[in-house]
């Protein structure tokens, strides 16, 4: 039921520093080093106020214990009443500090909350294509929203507290030490007890934790394909199956955090008896001490009070374990991808494509997906070349590497062997983002965004004017469409483009490809869904709009293909045939049977 680990699916190197993790969080919030220091500076000043309190009570105590002994005096009730007014300074200043602490520690942990996660969104748009067909989407959204808030909430409600626990027990250890030690010994007695459950409770709490947010990306992960395949589901009448696979994973997370609830309140159970029993203990021994005239009335007052004091901060010390739990295995999760290592990344010294023509090579490329079996290559052996002004057809049965060649173009995978080259560069040596402003690649799987029709064309450059969006479309022969839609241009598309027709989305899409002005343009079967009069219409206005550009055109429809320069011919990763339309329909090979079965035999 746990989410897979990314090692597994990747084979990369996973991160395994879990130590780490919270001092690797601090140093995002070292970025804001001045509100950092604001921030301590008034955790430190609200716990020493804390620490005054027991003191200004434990002498108010003494004052009046006094008074009762030597009856009224004037001097006396003064000091009474100056103390009293110097506890209620100490408890407003304090109220005061701790609400900016309060404030200034959200502040932190929502600016750090939103740097990891636009560190994170960043690294998945570099990861390479290998990694995300290896990774779930529903996993990587879970990391991206409920692991980057289980950090969040750990830096806005564990961190300062843990500044302020560590001074309060520190300082007040050594003014009890001070006061009489045999007293503050037994008022310091469940302090070791505490922190001894506290660890074992963390210890507890992180293995539970990292297997509700492995479940959590499991839950995500459900949901996602259901509302994507929903379709299909209503289609099968699946829907008690779906429901039945959701209900599982829910159940086992509901399980697990109610183990965790009961994990935390057994902890804080044994830690209030310990804090109990200790206060039993400083009543017995302290009584002793001022019935033998050891220690003052106020002395014993201070340490109870400092008991109090102490008591709420040591019981929040389960909640900060359990935030740190939480963030340690959620900052594990997230640093393990912001720790992945593209594999398609810039050289060292890659250099820009010049914007012209350029000519494209394939130099004996051979090709394996990472996921494949051993000795299973998508291309074997492939060499071409299409030069500026030329259109290249590529043909074959499905799986025989057609689109893997599309894929290895903008560099989305790297060849295992051979070389691909454009303007006599090879694709490794030229940076990404020159690379695939140059190549555009147009694909039978359309994805629209869900927005307008607009933005869906000018997606490559948001900023162009419309007459060039217009014009794209026009040449994609779907202006006349969005021209009847109720708001034209901006007329939403829906998810995924579902207010559009198969033939409607992909002409869209190729709208968007031309609006690109790329040197090399690629049609992955992208008219696949588009019908035969209207094709024509577009191939027309394709040919007039393309001249000059270098053209590669995948196709199961061998039509489409008739007016190449050249034709390849795949058959299970290795070029069967070349040639021409004509050459190639001569030599009575797989092309021509290809044409035979999707014409009739029609030359």
């Amino acid at each position: 039921m746990d989410a897979t680990p990314l090692t597994d699916v990747t084979g990369q190197k996973r991160f395994e520093a879990r130590p780490k993790v919270l001092r690797r969080l601090y140093a995002y919030v070292l970025a804001y080093r001045l509100r950092l220091a604001v921030a301590v500076a008034v955790t430190v000043g609200s716990a020493m106020l804390n620490l005054l309190t027991p003191h200004f009570l434990g002498v108010a105590v003494d004052q009046a214990h006094a008074l009762l002994l030597a009856g009224p005096a004037a001097g006396a009730q003064r000091a009474l009443k100056i103390t009293a007014l110097i506890v209620v300074t100490i408890s407003l200043v304090r109220g005061l500090l701790t609400g900016y602490q309060g404030y200034i520690q959200e502040y932190l942990a929502q600016r750090v909350g939103a740097d990891l996660r636009l560190a994170y969104f960043a690294k998945l748009q570099r990861l390479s294509f290998s990694f995300h067909d290896a990774v779930h989407s529903g996993d990587l959204i879970t990391r991206g929203m409920l692991d980057i808030e289980g950090v969040r909430g750990f830096l806005e409600t564990g961190f300062l507290r843990t500044i302020n626990v560590t001074l309060l027990v520190a300082i007040g250890t050594a003014g009890l030490l001070t006061a009489d030690w045999r007293t503050g010994l037994c008022a310091l007695s469940f302090v070791p007890f505490v922190a001894w459950r506290a660890v074992r409770m963390g210890v507890a709490l992180r293995i539970t934790w990292q297997r509700v947010q492995a479940l959590n990306a499991v839950i995500t992960r459900r949901m996602e394909e259901n509302l994507r395949g929903m379709r299909v589901v209503r289609a099968f009448a699946a829907h008690a199956h779906e429901l039945a696979k959701f209900n599982h994973a829910a159940a086992e997370a509901v399980r697990l955090s109610a183990l965790r609830i009961s994990q935390r309140s057994r902890s804080v159970r044994t830690m209030n008896l310990a804090y109990y029993l200790a206060m039993a203990l400083v009543l017995l021994v302290g009584g002793q001490r001022v019935h033998h005239h050891l220690i003052t009335i106020g002395t014993l007052t201070e340490m109870l009070t400092f008991m109090t004091v102490l008591q709420p901060p040591l019981r929040q010390i389960g909640f900060i374990v359990n935030a740190g739990a939480r963030a340690s295995s959620a900052g594990a999760r997230l640093f393990e991808v912001l720790d992945f290592d593209p594999v398609i990344a810039n050289a060292p010294d890659a250099v820009d494509l010049p914007h012209a023509p350029a000519a494209l090579q394939f130099s004996d490329v051979s090709f394996r997906y990472p996921a494949a079996a051993p000795g299973r290559y998508a291309l074997s052996d492939i060499s071409f070349t299409v030069a500026p002004g030329q259109v290249l057809g590529i043909a074959g049965p499905p799986g025989s590497g057609k689109s893997t060649i599309a894929q290895l173009i903008p560099r989305f995978y790297d060849a295992g062997s051979g070389s691909i080259t454009v303007g006599g560069i090879d694709v490794r040596d030229l940076t990404l983002a020159s690379l695939r402003e140059a190549v555009g690649l147009v694909q039978q799987d359309v994805f629209l965004f869900d927005t307008s029709v607009h933005d869906n064309i000018a997606y490559a450059d948001p900023l162009t004017e419309e007459e060039e969006v217009f014009g794209a479309a026009q040449t994609a022969q779907i202006h006349e469409h969005i021209a009847q839609l109720p708001q034209h241009y901006q007329s939403r598309v829906g998810e995924r483009g579902v207010g559009l027709s198969g033939g409607q989305r992909q002409r869209l899409a190729i709208a968007r490809g031309l609006l690109a002005d790329p040197q090399i343009i690629i049609f992955d079967d992208s008219s696949s869904a588009i019908d035969a009069a209207t094709e024509v219409e577009l191939r027309a206005a394709l040919d007039h709009k393309l001249q000059g550009k270098t053209i590669i055109v995948i196709a199961h429809r061998l039509n489409v293909l008739r007016n190449a320069d050249e034709i390849l011919v795949l058959d299970q990763g290795r070029i069967a045939e070349r040639g021409t339309h004509a050459a190639l329909l001569a030599g009575q090979g797989l092309y021509a049977d290809l044409w035979r079965l999707q014409n009739q035999g029609a030359a």
